[in-house]
């Protein structure tokens, strides 16, 4: 069983990655999303708080182009235990990339490669975010110096404020990808109930720039009831207090990373049952499922 598994997952990574250098994203039919890929120790809730994860990362700046503004890409150093799912994540309005760099260690040292994206301009707005985010997966997959190290069916998009509205557009035109992670998300007009793609929503209670009764909370409210979803609303918390380094945006962005990209049931414990978290104003979602 175990060879039949990992000859399926070699096909899959092998028309994916074809299918990526073609600008198609590959789909759920060749992603292996039965099979689980743990990277780490066994989770604890001290692990998915601490600063660093267990991987060593390295981290090296990546130039304008190629459809994004450049950023910083992270990774592990450690590739003994086989290939990461890897995940762009995008600015808010009038932010460079340096506001949201804290997620690239945070994130790649439990596992993941990640690129914390410049936009081509800072006044992008959640379409073109979206556009970027895109490019960005498709550079890291394509032509990245951690390129080898990523599995191509594993990809997640996350964005702050515009950028999180970015995350939601980028979701539905590519329902392949394995997690999406909008925090303080601002949009206009935006439904999702087309989105396929495990969304977690990260809200700041007294947010007045992105009001989250109709921005986050009703983003969250369109998403179709069926699909993977939460809502996680920090407990007094602005429009930048969720974007900014902190342990509950970190550690349930981890957690649903780990699900949703890493299939990982490991993780299920820090979202099901749904949590009652001191920390946070509201909690909502569903358990995750298959």
């Amino acid at each position: 069983m175990r060879i039949r598994n990992k000859i399926a997952a070699a096909m899959a990574a092998a028309v994916a990655f074809a299918m990526l250098g073609s600008g198609v994203v590959p789909t759920d039919a060749v992603a292996g999303q039965d099979e689980s890929y743990q990277r780490g120790p066994d989770p604890t809730m001290a692990s998915i708080e601490a600063e660093r994860g267990p991987f060593a990362v390295t981290e090296i700046s990546v130039a304008r182009g190629n459809g994004f503004g450049g950023g910083t890409l992270h990774f592990p150093n450690d590739t003994s235990q086989g290939t990461f799912g890897a995940v762009a994540v995008a600015p808010g309005f009038g932010e460079s990339e340096l506001f949201l760099r804290w997620f690239g260690p945070r994130l790649a040292s439990q596992g993941f490669v990640v690129l914390t994206v410049e936009t081509n301009s800072v006044f992008d707005f959640p379409s073109a975010r979206a556009d970027q985010l895109l490019a960005a997966l498709k550079f890291m997959v394509e032509q990245s110096r951690a390129k080898d190290r990523i599995d191509t069916s594993r990809l997640a998009v996350m964005g702050i404020s515009m950028g999180g509205g970015g995350t939601l557009e980028a979701a539905v035109r590519n329902p392949a990808l394995k997690a999406a992670i909008p925090i303080v998300p601002w949009n206009i007009g935006g439904g999702y109930a087309g989105i396929r793609t495990p969304t977690l929503v990260i809200a700041g209670e007294g947010d007045i720039i992105a009001p989250t009764p109709i921005h986050a909370k009703a983003f969250y409210d369109s998403l179709a009831p069926g699909l993977n979803k939460g809502y996680v609303e920090i407990a007094g918390g602005g429009h930048i207090a969720p974007a900014l380094p902190n342990v509950t945006t970190a550690k349930y962005s981890i957690s649903w990373l780990k699900r949703f990209v890493d299939n990982d049931t490991r993780y299920e414990q820090f979202l099901c049952p749904i949590p009652k978290d001191p920390k946070t104003s509201a909690f909502l979602g569903n358990c995750p499922h298959s």
